[in-house]
């Protein structure tokens, strides 16, 4: 939510929850569908943050496996996102807000550049 505050504030405007591609079943946490960008916010415990591993002490093996998953399912979403031309964009929970949301802006610009590029050709 913060990072979408701070998003919004900056002037930007998105949808939120949505898929990016109508026959993906993952939900992007932003979309940008104008410019084929679409924002993932990893929560550090189910996307196996690697700044936060977490030690499972009941049921580790399906915990592990679990996680593992998930983060599977992420590359699977990106890479079908990058073959369909959308711009993946990944911050974790703990990350900084305003660094985030910065990068994200600048990601944006230049997006936005070649899209114009793109267009007078």
């Amino acid at each position: 939510m913060r990072l979408r505050k701070v998003l919004f504030a900056s002037g930007l405007r998105y949808r939120t929850h949505r898929r990016p591609l109508p026959d993906l079943r993952r939900d992007a946490d932003i979309v940008i569908a104008s410019l084929r960008i679409a924002v993932f916010v990893d929560g550090c415990f189910w996307h196996g943050c690697p700044d936060h591993p977490v030690i499972f002490r009941a049921n580790r093996a399906w915990w592990e496996a679990k996680i593992a998953r998930t983060v599977q399912r992420d590359r699977q979403t990106d890479q079908r996102l990058r073959d369909a031309g959308w711009l993946v964009v990944r911050v974790w929970e703990h990350d900084d807000v305003e660094r985030a949301a910065g990068s994200i802006l600048a990601l944006i610009s230049q997006r936005r550049r070649s899209v114009a590029r793109a267009r007078r050709m």
